[in-house]
C-alpha cells in the first residue's frame, strides 16, 4: 500500500507538470514504468532449460493422464488457443466440480512475482503441482502420477534424457520442472504498447495513446506496471470502495488463507494485464465479462473515482492494444497407455461422518 501511495503522489506531481504535451513525453513516461515482453523465454534461476526438458514439459502440459479422470490437463484450464485461459468464471474440474477462483492465464505468467491469485506458489514449477493434487481440479496424488508416467516407456526415456545422471528421474518435482520450462516459453511480445515504447508512433491509435495517458494519470499504473503490467504486488480488493458480494465473495479472503494475517484479508495479487482483452471473464471471481465494466469497477473500488464514459472507453481501448503475438503451439503426440497404466477414476469420494 505504501508503494502504491508513493507512486500515485509521484505520478500526480509529474503528470501535472508534463501534461504529456508530446508523443515523445508519453513514450518516455511509459518506458519508465513498463518493460517490454522479451522476444524469447527468460532464463530461470533454478531451472536450466534444455531442448529435452522443453519437449517433455510440452507433452506434460497437454497430458490428461496427470489427472485421476485422465480427462483434465494443464491445457484444459489454460488453453493455448485461448490466450492461456478457459473462458469460465471458475474452472470445471474433477467430476464437474467448480473451482473457487477464475483461472489466471499462463501466458507471460513467468514474469509474475508469484503464482495463483493469493501468491501461494513461488514459481511456475510449484504452481503446476497444486492443480494436480487439488480434489476439485485434477484430483490426483504424486504417487499415482509417478506410477502413471513410469507405466509408459516413452515417458521414462524422455525423463532420462531431460534429467540425465539421475538414478530415478521420473519424479513429481521433475514433472513440475519440465512443465515450468515449457510455460516459460508462453510469452507474447510485440503488442501495441511495446512497439510504441520501441519507437513506432503508429503502434497505438490516438484514442489508445489517450487511454495510456489516462491509465498513468488516473493511477492504474500504481498496481499495473513492469513487464506484465501487474502480477508483482498484493493489494486489497476494495481499497476505496468495497465491491459487491458477487465480485468479492465473503468466503474467499484471498492472501489471508496463505499468511493467516488479518491485514491480508481480501488481498489478492494484482492481475497481469497483458492480453487482458482475450482473457475474460475478470477478477478472481470471474463475474465480470466486459472489459469496460471491469475498468469502471477498478476505478471506483481501487482508486476512489468515477470515470466518465469517454475516459473508461479510452482506457479500455488502450488495454485492447496489450494483445501481443500469440505463440503457435501444436498438440504433441502422447505415448499410449500400457497394461500397467492406472485406469481412470471418474467418481467423487463421498464425505464421511465420524
Amino acid at each position: 500500500m505504501k508503494r502504491f501511495v508513493a507512486l500515485a503522489v509521484t505520478l500526480l506531481l509529474t503528470v501535472s507538470s508534463m501534461a504529456f504535451a508530446s508523443t515523445d513525453a508519453l513514450r518516455s513516461m511509459s518506458k519508465s514504468m513498463f518493460k517490454p515482453v522479451p522476444q524469447s523465454a527468460p532464463a530461470l534461476k533454478s531451472n536450466i532449460a534444455t531442448a529435452e526438458k522443453l519437449k517433455l514439459g510440452h507433452m506434460l502440459y497437454f497430458e490428461p493422464r496427470l489427472s485421476a479422470s485422465q480427462l483434465i490437463s494443464c491445457q484444459t484450464c489454460h488453453n493455448v488457443g485461448l490466450a492461456g485461459g478457459d473462458l469460465q468464471e471458475t474452472s470445471t474440474g474433477h467430476g464437474w466440480q467448480k473451482g473457487p477462483r477464475n483461472a489466471p492465464t499462463t501466458y507471460n505468467a513467468v514474469f509474475n512475482t508469484a503464482q495463483f491469485w493469493d501468491g501461494r506458489a513461488k514459481d511456475l514449477a510449484e504452481q503446476s503441482k497444486g492443480p494436480v493434487q487439488a480434489s476439485v481440479e485434477m484430483n490426483n496424488t504424486p504417487e499415482n502420477v509417478i506410477k502413471t508416467l513410469k507405466s509408459m516407456p516413452e515417458y521414462v526415456k524422455r525423463f532420462e534424457q531431460a534429467f540425465p545422471g539421475q538414478k530415478d528421474p521420473v519424479t513429481f518435482d521433475n514433472m513440475a520442472d519440465a512443465i515450468e520450462i515449457f510455460e516459460a516459453t508462453l510469452i507474447t511480445p510485440n503488442d501495441g504498447l511495446d512497439r510504441f515504447m520501441g519507437g513506432d508512433d503508429n503502434a497505438l491509435r490516438a484514442d489508445q495513446k489517450q487511454g495510456l495517458e489516462l491509465f498513468i494519470y488516473k493511477g492504474c499504473v500504481g498496481c499495473h506496471d513492469g513487464v506484465n503490467l501487474g502480477g508483482t504486488g498484493y493489494y486489497t480488493f476494495g481499497v476505496m470502495e468495497k465491491p459487491n458480494a458477487d465480485l468479492l465473495p465473503s468466503g474467499d479472503k484471498g492472501r489471508f488463507q496463505v499468511t493467516n494475517t488479518a491485514a491480508d484479508e481480501y488481498v489478492f495479487r494484482s492481475p497481469a494485464l497483458r492480453n487482458v482483452a482475450l482473457t475474460y471473464p475478470y477478477f478472481h471471481s470471474g463475474k465480470v465479462w466486459d472489459l469496460n465494466a471491469a475498468v469502471e469497477i477498478m476505478s471506483s473500488s481501487q482508486l476512489g473515482m468515477k470515470l466518465n464514459q469517454e475516459e473508461a472507453a479510452k482506457i479500455t481501448s488502450f488495454l485492447k492494444a496489450l494483445s501481443g503475438d500469440q505463440p503457435l503451439i501444436t498438440h504433441p503426440i502422447l505415448p499410449p497407455s500400457t497394461s500397467t497404466t492406472p485406469q481412470p477414476v471418474l467418481t467423487i469420494k463421498s464425505a464421511t461422518t465420524n
